[in-house]
Protein backbone atom coordinates (compact mmCIF):
# COMPACT_ATOMS: atom_id res chain seq x y z
CA UNK A 1 0.00 0.00 0.00
CA UNK A 2 0.88 3.52 -1.48
CA UNK A 3 2.33 5.98 1.63
CA UNK A 4 -0.25 8.63 2.97
CA UNK A 5 0.69 12.20 1.73
CA UNK A 6 1.03 14.83 3.95
CA UNK A 7 -1.47 17.54 4.07
CA UNK A 8 -0.69 20.83 6.62
CA UNK A 9 -3.99 23.05 6.91
CA UNK A 10 -3.01 26.39 8.47
CA UNK A 11 -6.65 27.37 9.93
CA UNK A 12 -7.63 31.29 10.51
CA UNK A 13 -10.20 33.06 12.32
CA UNK A 14 -13.44 31.99 13.93
CA UNK A 15 -14.50 28.48 15.05
CA UNK A 16 -16.33 27.22 11.85
CA UNK A 17 -13.08 27.61 10.34
CA UNK A 18 -11.64 25.41 12.66
CA UNK A 19 -14.87 23.32 11.69
CA UNK A 20 -14.68 23.64 7.90
CA UNK A 21 -10.81 22.53 8.00
CA UNK A 22 -11.35 19.44 10.34
CA UNK A 23 -14.01 18.44 7.30
CA UNK A 24 -11.43 19.29 4.65
CA UNK A 25 -8.98 16.97 5.89
CA UNK A 26 -11.72 14.19 6.09
CA UNK A 27 -12.72 14.98 1.97
CA UNK A 28 -8.89 14.74 1.23
CA UNK A 29 -8.40 11.52 3.40
CA UNK A 30 -9.94 10.01 0.61
CA UNK A 31 -7.82 11.36 -1.74
CA UNK A 32 -5.16 9.79 0.41
CA UNK A 33 -3.82 12.11 2.50
CA UNK A 34 -3.34 12.26 6.26
CA UNK A 35 -2.82 15.32 8.33
CA UNK A 36 0.92 16.56 9.52
CA UNK A 37 1.06 19.52 12.05
CA UNK A 38 4.20 20.53 9.86
CA UNK A 39 4.30 22.53 6.58
CA UNK A 40 7.91 21.71 6.18
CA UNK A 41 7.97 18.18 4.37
CA UNK A 42 4.05 18.34 3.57
CA UNK A 43 2.71 17.45 0.00
CA UNK A 44 -0.34 19.89 0.05
CA UNK A 45 -0.72 23.04 1.76
CA UNK A 46 -4.36 25.08 2.71
CA UNK A 47 -4.93 28.10 3.95
CA UNK A 48 -8.24 28.33 5.38
CA UNK A 49 -8.77 32.49 5.50
CA UNK A 50 -10.70 34.73 7.80
CA UNK A 51 -11.71 38.07 6.33
CA UNK A 52 -12.49 39.49 9.23
CA UNK A 53 -9.55 40.82 10.42
CA UNK A 54 -7.80 43.99 9.34
CA UNK A 55 -5.77 43.97 6.40
CA UNK A 56 -6.44 39.81 6.31
CA UNK A 57 -6.18 39.61 2.93
CA UNK A 58 -2.14 40.84 3.09
CA UNK A 59 -1.97 38.75 5.75
CA UNK A 60 -2.42 35.42 3.56
CA UNK A 61 -0.35 36.81 0.68
CA UNK A 62 2.67 37.66 3.16
CA UNK A 63 2.07 34.03 4.44
CA UNK A 64 1.99 32.83 0.95
CA UNK A 65 5.40 33.66 0.33
CA UNK A 66 6.88 32.13 3.41
CA UNK A 67 6.64 28.92 1.22
CA UNK A 68 8.16 30.00 -2.07
CA UNK A 69 11.24 27.76 -0.56
CA UNK A 70 9.45 24.90 0.35
CA UNK A 71 8.14 25.25 -3.19
CA UNK A 72 11.49 25.24 -4.52
CA UNK A 73 12.90 22.33 -2.91
CA UNK A 74 9.53 20.24 -4.08
CA UNK A 75 7.80 21.20 -7.24
CA UNK A 76 5.50 18.53 -6.77
CA UNK A 77 4.17 20.56 -3.65
CA UNK A 78 0.35 22.01 -4.37
CA UNK A 79 -0.64 25.07 -2.02
CA UNK A 80 -4.36 25.95 -1.81
CA UNK A 81 -5.91 28.96 -0.48
CA UNK A 82 -9.57 28.27 1.85
CA UNK A 83 -12.15 30.04 3.24
CA UNK A 84 -13.71 33.61 3.26
CA UNK A 85 -10.36 35.19 1.33
CA UNK A 86 -10.53 32.78 -1.36
CA UNK A 87 -13.90 33.74 -1.46
CA UNK A 88 -13.27 37.43 -1.78
CA UNK A 89 -10.24 37.49 -3.98
CA UNK A 90 -10.45 34.64 -6.37
CA UNK A 91 -8.46 35.13 -9.70
CA UNK A 92 -6.42 37.49 -8.22
CA UNK A 93 -4.40 35.20 -5.22
CA UNK A 94 -3.22 33.23 -8.28
CA UNK A 95 -2.42 36.14 -10.38
CA UNK A 96 -0.12 37.81 -7.40
CA UNK A 97 1.33 34.65 -6.42
CA UNK A 98 1.89 31.92 -8.90
CA UNK A 99 2.70 28.94 -6.89
CA UNK A 100 -0.86 28.89 -6.03
CA UNK A 101 -2.05 26.06 -7.16
CA UNK A 102 -5.92 26.06 -6.03
CA UNK A 103 -7.94 28.60 -4.62
CA UNK A 104 -11.41 27.26 -3.09
CA UNK A 105 -14.24 29.26 -1.68
CA UNK A 106 -15.99 27.83 2.02
CA UNK A 107 -18.96 26.63 0.19
CA UNK A 108 -17.04 24.37 -2.52
CA UNK A 109 -14.50 22.09 -0.26
CA UNK A 110 -16.22 19.25 -0.99
CA UNK A 111 -14.73 19.68 -4.29
CA UNK A 112 -11.44 19.64 -3.16
CA UNK A 113 -10.67 16.08 -4.02
CA UNK A 114 -11.59 16.79 -7.65
CA UNK A 115 -9.50 20.13 -7.14
CA UNK A 116 -6.37 18.79 -6.10
CA UNK A 117 -6.56 15.67 -9.24
CA UNK A 118 -6.61 18.42 -11.70
CA UNK A 119 -3.38 20.70 -10.19
CA UNK A 120 -1.78 17.01 -10.16
CA UNK A 121 -2.12 17.23 -14.33
CA UNK A 122 -0.82 20.75 -14.43
CA UNK A 123 -3.91 22.45 -13.98
CA UNK A 124 -4.93 25.83 -11.92
CA UNK A 125 -8.29 25.11 -10.18
CA UNK A 126 -10.32 27.78 -8.88
CA UNK A 127 -13.81 27.25 -7.31
CA UNK A 128 -15.40 30.08 -5.52
CA UNK A 129 -19.20 29.17 -6.63
CA UNK A 130 -22.22 28.84 -4.22
CA UNK A 131 -23.36 25.23 -5.86
CA UNK A 132 -26.67 24.12 -5.14
CA UNK A 133 -25.76 20.31 -3.51
CA UNK A 134 -25.22 20.22 0.39
CA UNK A 135 -21.23 20.21 0.71
CA UNK A 136 -22.10 18.29 3.98
CA UNK A 137 -23.80 15.81 1.87
CA UNK A 138 -21.25 15.51 -0.44
CA UNK A 139 -18.46 14.77 2.16
CA UNK A 140 -17.35 11.13 3.57
CA UNK A 141 -18.77 10.22 6.77
CA UNK A 142 -15.98 11.03 9.64
CA UNK A 143 -13.74 8.52 9.98
CA UNK A 144 -14.67 7.02 13.34
CA UNK A 145 -11.29 7.93 15.42
CA UNK A 146 -11.91 8.78 18.91
CA UNK A 147 -12.59 12.41 19.18
CA UNK A 148 -11.88 14.86 22.52
CA UNK A 149 -14.73 15.64 24.64
CA UNK A 150 -15.86 18.98 23.32
CA UNK A 151 -16.43 19.27 19.73
CA UNK A 152 -17.49 22.04 17.08
CA UNK A 153 -21.30 21.59 14.40
CA UNK A 154 -21.73 23.36 11.88
CA UNK A 155 -25.83 24.24 11.74
CA UNK A 156 -26.00 26.92 10.15
CA UNK A 157 -24.09 29.31 7.52
CA UNK A 158 -24.33 32.99 5.94
CA UNK A 159 -26.39 36.02 6.37
CA UNK A 160 -29.12 37.95 5.65
CA UNK A 161 -28.56 40.74 7.92
CA UNK A 162 -25.77 43.27 5.41
CA UNK A 163 -23.95 44.83 8.17
CA UNK A 164 -22.32 47.77 6.74
CA UNK A 165 -19.11 46.59 8.28
CA UNK A 166 -19.62 43.25 7.33
CA UNK A 167 -18.23 40.76 4.18
CA UNK A 168 -20.06 37.56 5.55
CA UNK A 169 -22.93 38.00 3.20
CA UNK A 170 -20.70 38.33 0.47
CA UNK A 171 -17.96 35.51 1.47
CA UNK A 172 -20.46 32.80 3.06
CA UNK A 173 -23.81 33.77 1.25
CA UNK A 174 -27.49 33.63 2.13
CA UNK A 175 -28.48 32.50 5.10
CA UNK A 176 -28.67 27.96 5.11
CA UNK A 177 -29.52 25.82 7.40
CA UNK A 178 -29.00 21.94 7.50
CA UNK A 179 -31.72 19.77 8.03
CA UNK A 180 -32.68 18.11 11.22
CA UNK A 181 -31.95 14.76 11.07
CA UNK A 182 -28.69 15.26 9.38
CA UNK A 183 -27.29 17.28 12.17
CA UNK A 184 -28.67 14.99 14.97
CA UNK A 185 -26.83 11.91 12.61
CA UNK A 186 -23.61 13.70 12.73
CA UNK A 187 -24.37 14.63 16.81
CA UNK A 188 -24.90 11.11 18.03
CA UNK A 189 -22.03 10.01 15.69
CA UNK A 190 -20.02 12.23 17.51
CA UNK A 191 -21.05 11.34 20.95
CA UNK A 192 -20.51 7.90 20.05
CA UNK A 193 -16.70 8.66 19.39
CA UNK A 194 -16.19 10.55 22.75
CA UNK A 195 -17.73 14.14 22.57
CA UNK A 196 -19.63 15.67 25.58
CA UNK A 197 -20.35 18.76 24.67
CA UNK A 198 -21.31 20.17 21.66
CA UNK A 199 -21.22 24.03 20.10
CA UNK A 200 -23.36 24.95 17.51
CA UNK A 201 -22.43 27.16 15.01
CA UNK A 202 -23.37 29.40 12.51
CA UNK A 203 -22.58 32.93 11.06
CA UNK A 204 -26.17 33.96 12.09
CA UNK A 205 -26.76 30.81 14.66
CA UNK A 206 -29.94 31.44 16.35
CA UNK A 207 -31.71 32.18 13.28
CA UNK A 208 -31.24 28.66 12.42
CA UNK A 209 -34.47 27.24 10.39
CA UNK A 210 -33.60 23.43 9.77
CA UNK A 211 -36.25 21.32 7.80
CA UNK A 212 -37.38 18.87 10.20
CA UNK A 213 -40.39 15.70 10.06
CA UNK A 214 -43.25 18.22 10.95
CA UNK A 215 -41.63 22.00 8.91
CA UNK A 216 -39.07 24.04 9.84
CA UNK A 217 -37.45 23.89 13.15
CA UNK A 218 -35.79 26.78 15.23
CA UNK A 219 -32.65 26.60 16.98
CA UNK A 220 -34.73 25.70 20.30
CA UNK A 221 -36.54 22.74 18.82
CA UNK A 222 -33.19 21.64 17.41
CA UNK A 223 -31.78 21.98 21.12
CA UNK A 224 -34.48 19.96 22.75
CA UNK A 225 -33.92 17.42 19.98
CA UNK A 226 -29.86 17.54 20.72
CA UNK A 227 -30.83 17.10 23.87
CA UNK A 228 -32.11 13.84 23.71
CA UNK A 229 -29.22 12.38 22.71
CA UNK A 230 -27.36 9.77 25.97
CA UNK A 231 -24.24 10.84 26.38
CA UNK A 232 -24.74 13.91 25.21
CA UNK A 233 -23.91 16.05 28.19
CA UNK A 234 -23.72 20.00 27.23
CA UNK A 235 -25.13 22.26 24.53
CA UNK A 236 -23.43 25.87 23.48
CA UNK A 237 -24.09 27.91 20.42
CA UNK A 238 -22.08 30.69 18.74
CA UNK A 239 -23.13 33.78 17.20
CA UNK A 240 -26.05 35.15 17.63
CA UNK A 241 -27.73 37.96 16.92
CA UNK A 242 -29.75 39.90 18.78
CA UNK A 243 -32.86 40.38 16.09
CA UNK A 244 -32.91 36.65 16.18
CA UNK A 245 -32.93 35.69 19.72
CA UNK A 246 -36.55 34.42 20.04
CA UNK A 247 -38.74 33.87 22.41
CA UNK A 248 -38.62 29.88 22.79
CA UNK A 249 -34.80 30.37 22.81
CA UNK A 250 -35.03 32.59 26.31
CA UNK A 251 -37.22 29.88 27.33
CA UNK A 252 -34.57 26.82 26.38
CA UNK A 253 -32.35 28.65 28.23
CA UNK A 254 -33.92 28.64 31.38
CA UNK A 255 -35.14 25.01 31.53
CA UNK A 256 -32.84 22.83 29.03
CA UNK A 257 -30.31 21.33 31.64
CA UNK A 258 -27.94 20.84 28.89
CA UNK A 259 -27.88 24.58 27.53
CA UNK A 260 -24.93 25.59 29.11
CA UNK A 261 -25.01 29.21 30.84
CA UNK A 262 -23.20 31.09 28.68
CA UNK A 263 -24.28 33.56 25.63
CA UNK A 264 -22.45 35.52 22.83
CA UNK A 265 -24.43 38.25 21.97
CA UNK A 266 -22.47 40.83 20.21
CA UNK A 267 -24.19 44.37 20.38
CA UNK A 268 -21.24 45.82 18.55
CA UNK A 269 -21.59 49.72 19.89
CA UNK A 270 -23.91 51.43 22.61
CA UNK A 271 -24.94 54.05 20.15
CA UNK A 272 -28.58 53.88 18.51
CA UNK A 273 -26.91 56.68 15.58
CA UNK A 274 -23.89 54.49 15.00
CA UNK A 275 -26.46 50.73 15.78
CA UNK A 276 -28.05 52.72 12.85
CA UNK A 277 -25.44 53.57 10.36
CA UNK A 278 -24.12 49.89 11.18
CA UNK A 279 -27.48 48.44 9.74
CA UNK A 280 -27.57 46.79 12.81
CA UNK A 281 -31.67 46.70 13.06
CA UNK A 282 -31.64 46.99 16.78
CA UNK A 283 -31.17 49.89 18.87
CA UNK A 284 -29.88 50.48 22.37
CA UNK A 285 -33.01 49.83 24.28
CA UNK A 286 -33.99 47.07 22.66
CA UNK A 287 -30.66 45.28 23.15
CA UNK A 288 -30.74 46.00 27.23
CA UNK A 289 -34.48 44.54 27.30
CA UNK A 290 -33.65 41.60 25.80
CA UNK A 291 -30.62 41.14 27.97
CA UNK A 292 -33.46 41.59 30.62
CA UNK A 293 -35.75 38.84 29.84
CA UNK A 294 -32.53 36.35 29.26
CA UNK A 295 -31.20 37.02 32.64
CA UNK A 296 -34.90 36.92 33.81
CA UNK A 297 -34.92 33.36 32.23
CA UNK A 298 -31.18 32.36 33.61
CA UNK A 299 -30.38 34.71 36.33
CA UNK A 300 -26.86 33.26 36.32
CA UNK A 301 -25.94 33.43 32.90
CA UNK A 302 -22.31 34.69 31.59
CA UNK A 303 -23.30 37.17 29.12
CA UNK A 304 -20.29 38.12 26.26
CA UNK A 305 -20.20 40.28 23.60
CA UNK A 306 -19.10 42.12 20.33
CA UNK A 307 -17.75 45.91 20.28
CA UNK A 308 -16.44 47.72 16.84
CA UNK A 309 -14.59 51.32 18.10
CA UNK A 310 -14.08 53.75 15.58
CA UNK A 311 -16.73 52.88 13.37
CA UNK A 312 -16.88 55.68 10.49
CA UNK A 313 -18.63 58.98 12.28
CA UNK A 314 -18.13 57.97 15.50
CA UNK A 315 -18.19 60.59 18.00
CA UNK A 316 -16.28 60.62 21.45
CA UNK A 317 -20.49 60.92 22.83
CA UNK A 318 -20.87 57.73 20.54
CA UNK A 319 -18.40 56.21 22.43
CA UNK A 320 -19.70 57.03 25.69
CA UNK A 321 -23.22 55.52 24.99
CA UNK A 322 -21.12 52.35 24.43
CA UNK A 323 -19.38 52.38 27.67
CA UNK A 324 -22.27 53.57 29.42
CA UNK A 325 -24.29 50.12 28.50
CA UNK A 326 -20.96 47.73 28.78
CA UNK A 327 -21.24 49.42 32.26
CA UNK A 328 -24.88 48.52 32.47
CA UNK A 329 -25.02 44.74 31.08
CA UNK A 330 -21.33 43.77 32.67
CA UNK A 331 -20.05 41.19 30.51
CA UNK A 332 -18.09 38.23 31.49
CA UNK A 333 -16.34 38.20 28.40
CA UNK A 334 -16.13 40.74 25.25
CA UNK A 335 -14.17 40.87 21.84
CA UNK A 336 -12.97 44.30 20.70
CA UNK A 337 -11.74 45.90 17.53
CA UNK A 338 -10.62 48.65 15.75
CA UNK A 339 -12.74 49.34 13.19
CA UNK A 340 -11.24 48.61 9.37
CA UNK A 341 -12.68 49.02 6.19
CA UNK A 342 -13.79 45.90 4.12
CA UNK A 343 -13.97 46.28 0.44
CA UNK A 344 -17.39 46.19 -0.68
CA UNK A 345 -19.25 46.61 2.19
CA UNK A 346 -21.26 49.62 2.54
CA UNK A 347 -18.51 51.21 4.92
CA UNK A 348 -15.91 51.12 3.46
CA UNK A 349 -16.43 54.82 1.82
CA UNK A 350 -17.37 56.75 4.74
CA UNK A 351 -14.66 59.19 6.25
CA UNK A 352 -12.87 56.87 8.58
CA UNK A 353 -12.36 58.45 12.49
CA UNK A 354 -8.72 59.48 13.70
CA UNK A 355 -6.59 56.71 13.86
CA UNK A 356 -5.12 57.35 17.20
CA UNK A 357 -7.97 58.31 18.48
CA UNK A 358 -9.55 55.12 17.77
CA UNK A 359 -7.19 53.18 19.00
CA UNK A 360 -7.44 55.56 22.33
CA UNK A 361 -11.21 54.72 22.69
CA UNK A 362 -9.92 51.14 22.11
CA UNK A 363 -7.72 50.99 25.06
CA UNK A 364 -10.03 53.09 27.25
CA UNK A 365 -12.72 49.75 26.34
CA UNK A 366 -10.73 46.90 26.28
CA UNK A 367 -9.55 48.06 30.08
CA UNK A 368 -13.17 48.63 31.48
CA UNK A 369 -14.15 45.02 29.96
CA UNK A 370 -10.97 43.02 31.42
CA UNK A 371 -12.08 44.90 35.11
CA UNK A 372 -15.60 43.56 33.83
CA UNK A 373 -13.70 40.00 33.52
CA UNK A 374 -12.14 40.06 36.43
CA UNK A 375 -14.99 41.00 38.69
CA UNK A 376 -16.95 38.00 37.61
CA UNK A 377 -14.27 35.25 37.67
CA UNK A 378 -13.51 37.34 41.56
CA UNK A 379 -17.14 35.93 42.01
CA UNK A 380 -16.14 32.70 41.28
CA UNK A 381 -14.10 32.06 44.57
CA UNK A 382 -15.58 29.71 46.53
CA UNK A 383 -18.15 28.69 44.19
CA UNK A 384 -18.60 24.60 43.17
CA UNK A 385 -18.68 24.96 39.73
CA UNK A 386 -18.92 22.10 36.48
CA UNK A 387 -16.04 21.35 34.80
CA UNK A 388 -15.46 19.12 31.44
CA UNK A 389 -11.69 18.14 31.43
CA UNK A 390 -10.36 18.68 27.55
CA UNK A 391 -6.48 18.13 28.11
CA UNK A 392 -3.70 17.91 30.10
CA UNK A 393 -2.00 21.14 32.03
CA UNK A 394 0.96 22.92 31.87
CA UNK A 395 2.22 20.70 35.07
CA UNK A 396 2.53 17.52 36.24
CA UNK A 397 -0.78 16.22 37.80
CA UNK A 398 -2.52 19.45 36.46
CA UNK A 399 -5.84 19.23 34.32
CA UNK A 400 -7.17 21.37 31.83
CA UNK A 401 -10.88 22.01 31.46
CA UNK A 402 -14.02 24.18 30.88
CA UNK A 403 -16.74 24.99 33.06
CA UNK A 404 -20.36 25.81 32.24
CA UNK A 405 -19.68 29.44 32.03
CA UNK A 406 -16.83 28.98 29.75
CA UNK A 407 -14.18 29.75 32.15
CA UNK A 408 -10.70 27.88 31.72
CA UNK A 409 -10.20 25.75 34.38
CA UNK A 410 -7.08 24.32 36.04
CA UNK A 411 -6.97 21.19 38.77
CA UNK A 412 -3.81 19.83 40.14
CA UNK A 413 -5.26 16.53 40.32
CA UNK A 414 -4.03 13.20 38.57
CA UNK A 415 -6.90 11.90 39.19
CA UNK A 416 -8.73 13.66 37.02
CA UNK A 417 -9.16 12.39 33.21
CA UNK A 418 -9.78 13.97 30.05
CA UNK A 419 -13.14 13.47 29.11
CA UNK A 420 -14.08 13.42 33.12
CA UNK A 421 -17.43 15.56 33.96
CA UNK A 422 -16.48 16.56 37.29
CA UNK A 423 -17.90 18.98 40.28
CA UNK A 424 -14.68 21.44 41.22
CA UNK A 425 -14.64 24.39 43.95
CA UNK A 426 -12.97 27.10 42.78
CA UNK A 427 -10.13 28.39 44.76
CA UNK A 428 -8.20 31.12 43.03
CA UNK A 429 -8.93 33.58 40.24
CA UNK A 430 -6.26 34.15 37.59
CA UNK A 431 -5.75 36.81 34.62
CA UNK A 432 -8.04 34.44 32.29
CA UNK A 433 -8.40 31.62 34.05
CA UNK A 434 -9.66 30.01 37.43
CA UNK A 435 -7.93 27.12 39.89
CA UNK A 436 -10.04 24.76 41.63
CA UNK A 437 -9.56 21.06 43.36
CA UNK A 438 -12.56 17.92 42.89
CA UNK A 439 -15.04 18.48 45.34
CA UNK A 440 -14.68 16.19 47.92
CA UNK A 441 -11.03 16.93 47.59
Amino acid sequence: MADKKKLFIKTYGCQMNVYDSERMAEAMGGAGYETTDSAEGADMILLNTCHIREKAAEKVYSELGRFKGLKSENPDLKIGVAGCVAQAEGEEIMRRQPLVDLVVGPQSYHRLPEMEARTRSGEKALDTDFPEEDKFEKLKSRPKAKRGPAAFLTVQEGCDKFCAFCVVPYTRGAEVSRPVDRILTEARDLVERGVREITLLGQNVNAYHGAGPKGDMTLAGLIWELDRIDGLERIRFTTSHPNDMMDDLIEAHGSCAKLMPYLHLPVQSGSDRILKRMNRSHDRDSYLRLVERIRAARPDILLSGDFIVGFPEETEADFQDTMDLIQEVEYGQAFSFKYSSRPGTPAAERALVDDAEASDRLYRLQALITRQQRAVQDRMVGREVSVLFEKPGRFDGQMLGKSEYLHAVHVADAGARVGDLARVRIVESGANSLSGVLAGA
